[in-house]
């Protein structure tokens, strides 16, 4: 599978979670018409290292399933902000 950057979404999906908070931050509670079937620069999909994604997500599955307090934030602050609502 090709590594994703967003310098280049020539041919590539929008990100689903950028696409949604585009239709959140529009108002008009569906997808803005800019956002297309192509990713433009801020739709495109963000590279991330599947290893840290997959120990996030492990962290989270084994402290839900030994009913322990879940708190995402740890976990998920290592990995890139996927509604790009954070600045560089």
């Amino acid at each position: 599978m090709p590594k994703s950057t967003t310098t280049d979404p020539k041919g590539q999906q929008p990100e689903a979670l950028s696409t949604f908070a585009a239709a959140a931050r529009s108002g008009e509670g569906k997808k803005p018409s800019a956002v297309g079937e192509t990713a433009t620069a801020q739709t495109a999909p963000l590279a991330a290292d599947p290893k840290a994604e997959a120990a996030a997500a492990t962290e989270l599955l084994n402290k839900g399933a030994k009913r322990q307090k879940l708190d995402p934030a740890p976990a998920t602050d290592a990995l890139p902000d996927r509604t790009r609502t954070a600045k560089p």
